[in-house]
């Protein structure tokens, strides 16, 4: 019986797996890098051993360090989370040979499906249908679109999408760069890529005794940037044959490699009658398994852990109605601290990493929470979680909510089941700035109503303005104070309906609004779920000229991970060139020349941490262009 689970991992996934042990009776153990001291998964645990160091190489992914953490905190078990070491054969033969209990499967398992090359074979071997590797030698045009993929991990990282045999060479290098820095192994491989498929993947849990649960679909299509952002459970308009050979190919994969704990399946199903395609085998929990979960009525966690201490499962438990799940991640520069996290409502579940007054280190996953909203039917869930999220308070860093609202209201989606390319098909309109003149005006009036607003003479206007994030748009509020009250100058049909610090109504052409707005003392304000900055009343044109012209700023807090090759000072670029790559929350981010000209100066090398707003190099353009 085990009585004590150190989390070899960090944020949303170690909370949720130690909210699953205190309610089992089990004691907890956190570990933690030094950026996360004060994290939430820290305070949430009954104890907790430091990892010495930042990064994630340093810390979460030293096996050896974890495994001598849970042997002095006295833990007798150790659950992986997802991520990290989750999928590493060595670090669960680590556990185990230390003689603590592994809350995953046997590492055979783990190896089998660990590079995705080898899967292919394994599968192959076992009948699961599957798209055959290519050579990236032997490439052709005809052969075009193509997918380059790491052999290792996940999150998208490492993969890219060929259609050009021209930059194959230049994706297949960084592509490799992607993967070691990301997963230590830089082996990468390529397939076709099929266009306008979905992301489908079923649930296993298996014990040791021959019981194999295949606990219904879920489909993963919403992805951006290859990383998914909206699941839900079960897979929509799925033919009963289709569901059926989903449920068996993942049955026999799982069976092959004689699987025992929770794991995913994933397949690729394309339109018009093909596939499924086996993808892979994630040897883990998954961070979309509360949507299996709400349909199901299970706790996957605590069955990881009866099955870890050798209990049979017994009879599969039967589905009933649909669960959506959104994840919730910071976004841009992460020097904010959260604010306020909240979100509520019935059938409304949030699994969060971070609280209030916590910050996102840029050095891991950016996820913030997950938002997961069950109810009968699939329409009733979408629209619930929508709107959970359109009325969360969201306070701090920019987050990706806007995106999710969207998308979630997008007819496409609510028709059906879109596929993996619904997201970059729309993301211009997906993603487009919101109007927050209205917001702004809010956030002006409520101001002055706080105690101890400046106030200049009554009978002039009264000026405010205010950057809305994250798109940098500026507002002027320009309004008047009367016997009646204020009067906003410039908003035809717009009526000061009440006004007070924290809540001000306004009425458009008849119809009123009520606006929550939270002002913070950096000068940032929250009018319902738009996030204005304070400027000063009059712009600084010193400020606007600070940067030298052609700087190419640091988007985010990160590490320079490579400079292109033959790139010196003094070189011409032209326009859109890779000058260098910043590595922040788990991505590559390439930093490209804005103008034809000559590199005047370059800042970075490889290694170098920066922050927001640092200087990264000088492009000078050319003056024939300027």
């Amino acid at each position: 019986m085990i009585a004590s689970v150190l989390v070899a991992n960090r944020g949303e996934i170690a909370c949720r797996v130690f909210r699953t042990c205190r309610e089992a009776g089990i004691a907890t153990v956190a570990v933690h890098a030094d950026p996360d001291a004060g994290a939430l998964h820290v305070r949430s645990a009954d104890t907790a051993v430091r990892l010495p160091g930042t990064t994630a190489a340093e810390t979460y992914l030293r096996g050896d360090l974890v495994v001598r953490a849970a042997l002095t905190a006295g833990a007798d078990a150790v659950h992986p989370g997802y991520g990290f070491l989750s999928e590493n054969a060595g670090f669960a033969r680590a556990v185990t040979d230390a003689g603590l209990v592994w809350i995953g499967p046997p590492a055979e398992a783990i190896e089998a499906m660990a590079s995705k090359t080898r899967a292919k074979r394994v599968m192959a071997d076992a009948g699961v249908p599957l798209l055959a590797p290519l050579d990236p030698a032997g490439l052709t045009a005809s052969d075009l679109p193509v997918l380059i993929k790491a052999a290792a991990g996940g999150g998208g990282r490492g993969m890219r999408v060929v259609r050009d045999l021209a930059v194959l060479e230049e994706e297949l290098v960084s592509a490799r760069a992607e993967a070691a820095a990301s997963f230590g192994d830089g082996e990468v491989f390529v397939e076709p890529y099929v266009e306008g498929a979905r992301h489908v993947e079923v649930q296993v849990l298996a014990d040791a005794h021959g019981t194999v649960w295949t606990l219904g679909t879920r489909d993963c299509s919403l992805q951006r940037r290859h990383q998914k952002v909206v699941e839900e459970a079960p897979a929509p308009d799925l033919p009963d044959p289709v569901r059926a050979a989903l449920t068996s190919a993942a049955e026999t994969a799982a069976r092959a490699i004689g699987y025992v704990g929770a794991g995913t399946v994933e397949f690729l199903l394309p339109t018009g009658g093909r596939g499924p395609y086996f993808l892979e085998m994630n040897t883990r929990l998954q961070v979309e398994h509360p949507v299996t979960e709400a349909v199901y009525g299970v706790d996957l966690v605590a069955l990881q852990i009866r099955v870890a201490e050798g209990e049979r499962l017994g009879p599969m438990p039967e589905p009933y109605g649909h669960a959506v799940e959104a994840r919730l991640a910071a976004e841009g520069s992460l020097d904010r601290p959260v604010r306020r996290l909240r979100a509520g409502g019935p059938g409304l579940r949030l699994d969060a990493g971070y609280a209030e007054g916590d910050t996102v280190p840029p050095h891991y996953d950016p996820l913030l929470a997950k938002a997961i909203a069950w109810a009968p039917t699939r329409r009733e869930a979408i629209r619930k979680l929508a709107h959970a999220l359109e009325h969360a308070a969201i306070h701090g860093p920019h987050t990706n909510r806007d995106l999710l609202v969207r998308a979630l209201r997008h007819p496409e989606f609510q028709a059906g089941a879109p596929d993996t390319g619904f997201l970059e098909r729309h993301l211009t309109a997906l993603t487009r700035p919101r109007d927050a003149r209205l917001a702004a005006l809010a956030a002006a009036l409520a101001d002055a109503h706080a105690p101890g607003a400046w106030r200049n003479v009554p009978s002039q206007p009264q000026t405010k303005r205010y950057r809305s994030e994250p798109d940098g748009t500026e507002h002027e509020i320009r309004y008047h104070r009367t016997r009646d009250g204020l009067v906003p100058e410039d908003f035809p049909g717009v009526r000061v309906v009440s006004a007070a610090p924290g809540r001000v109504a306004l009425e458009t052409d008849g119809v009123t609004r009520t606006f929550e707005v939270t002002a913070y003392d950096d000068g940032r304000v929250h009018v319902d779920s738009y996030a204005l900055t304070t400027l000063p009343r009059f712009p600084d044109p010193a400020a606007r000229a600070a940067a030298e012209p052609g700087s190419l700023l640091a988007p985010m807090p990160g590490t320079v991970v490579r400079v292109a090759d033959g790139i010196a000072i003094g070189e011409p670029v032209k326009a859109g060139q890779p000058l260098l790559w910043l590595e922040a929350m788990k991505m590559e981010h390439r930093v490209t020349a804005p103008v034809d000209g000559t590199l005047t100066a370059l800042h970075a090398t490889p290694g170098r941490q920066v922050e927001t707003g640092e200087t990264l190099a000088v492009v000078t353009e050319t003056e024939e262009n300027s």
